[in-house]
């Protein structure tokens, strides 16, 4: 089940809300997140999300109750169902237009800590854990795991926690650069929604091309991220925003960003 509401700040919050298997996902779950991010990007309503859950867990990754795989499966079944499935819920998220906060409550294993790490923020409860859990099962990194930790904490590091795949307190997650802060349990919420309601009073429409730069800055030469910034930029310069932006500045008072 999952929990979504569009609060009065312009804040959407999505709330994994199984917290008897330690919300794990299913392709039921996986889909509907899909569709609230793909909402969210074209909701002018919708200037911020959170993304959190209740419970112990934050998401233990794709619910594999289901049992081991059909052994009839024919070459190409597994790479489809990893297409069409974990690696579009991470791009989902990658792609929000929306600046997307994690607020990591438990453990965040496999598929889930990869569901954490595409967020743009991410905060973490002090009971909050991560691991990378495929190596114990005998299985590969999917979800974008591979593309993203390794972006996020360089290759040795990223292969230190695949290959182990010990828990990762959410301390030395924060040491390790893999989340923004950590919070005492009980703040959490507070400290999300402080964040969020900062995000959805903020220009959007500049914080969706900033977010669009930084993530292809990871894969472009400095020529192409040039011209991606300054293309961004004569696009910016297009909102009303921007233009508040400025008239603010010049005006010395305080802007009043409306997402548009």
């Amino acid at each position: 089940m999952i929990i979504h509401t569009l609060d009065d700040t312009h804040v959407s919050w999505i709330t994994l809300n199984r917290p008897e298997v330690m919300n794990a996902i299913t392709p039921e779950q996986r889909e509907e997140l899909i569709h609230l991010m793909e909402t969210a990007s074209a909701d002018a309503n919708t200037r911020a999300v959170v993304l959190t859950a209740t419970g112990r867990g934050f998401c233990t990754g794709a619910d594999l109750r289901g049992g081991p795989p059909p052994e009839d499966r024919l070459p190409g079944d597994v790479s489809r169902v990893i297409k069409n499935g974990a690696q579009r819920l991470i791009t989902a998220v990658l792609d929000c237009e929306k600046p997307v906060i994690a607020a990591v409550n438990g453990t965040a294993a496999g598929l889930g800590a990869h569901l954490a790490y595409a967020c743009d923020l991410i905060l973490a409860a002090e009971s909050a854990r991560f691991i990378e859990v495929f190596a114990r099962r005998g299985l590969v990194p999917d979800g974008g795991g591979a593309y993203l930790l390794p972006r996020l904490i360089g290759p040795h590091r990223a292969k230190e926690l695949m290959f182990f795949g010990d828990a990762l307190t959410a301390a030395d997650a924060h040491r390790l650069g893999l989340v923004n802060r950590v919070v005492p349990d009980g703040e959490l919420e507070k400290t999300a929604r402080t964040w969020a309601e900062r995000l959805a009073t903020g220009p959007t429409r500049s914080l969706a091309l900033t977010k669009q730069l930084v993530n292809a800055s990871l894969d472009s030469d400095r020529t192409t991220a040039f011209t991606a910034e300054a293309t961004a930029q004569e696009i910016n310069m297009t909102t009303s925003d921007a233009t508040e932006g400025v008239t603010a500045f010049v005006e010395r008072r305080t802007p009043d960003f409306t997402g548009r």
